[in-house]
């Protein structure tokens, strides 16, 4: 199996580091992160109109994408999640649409670049992906 030194949407030099300089240890966790989250968007868009719901879901978006060194993906996840807290912590503030339609653009792109990676450079994997 073949680890990519680059993947458009990531930091493939910070996340290797953080996981030990071990660029194997990292491209399993993009494998993770591709199977685990699949179908993430449409349990999110399920989610949206329950503020408590749909924060879990990004928070847990922007973990795995930091974990993994997608940084834009993280950094738009934590936007939308902190307006989220706020709406939780009983502050009237609208969430934006253009918040969602960020996340949603950056998660599609990220995503489908690690899918399309995973794919290529695992023989077999095709059957993993959901």
């Amino acid at each position: 199996m073949s680890v990519p030194r680059t993947l458009d949407g990531f930091d493939v030099t910070a996340a290797v580091e953080r996981m030990l300089d071990q660029p194997m240890i990292w491209w399993q966790a993009v494998g993770l992160f591709v199977e685990h989250f699949a179908d993430w968007e449409q349990g999110w868009q399920e989610s949206v109109g329950d503020h408590g719901r749909e924060q879990k879901r990004v928070h847990a978006l922007r973990s795995a994408a930091a974990n993994v060194g997608a940084m834009a993906l993280a950094a738009t996840a934590a936007d939308l999640e902190n307006h989220l807290l706020k709406c939780l912590a009983g502050q009237e503030i609208a969430v934006p649409d253009s918040l969602r339609q960020d996340l949603q653009q950056s998660f599609r792109h990220t995503w489908l670049s690690a899918a399309g990676a995973w794919k290529s450079a695992t023989p077999g994997s095709e059957g993993r992906l959901g």
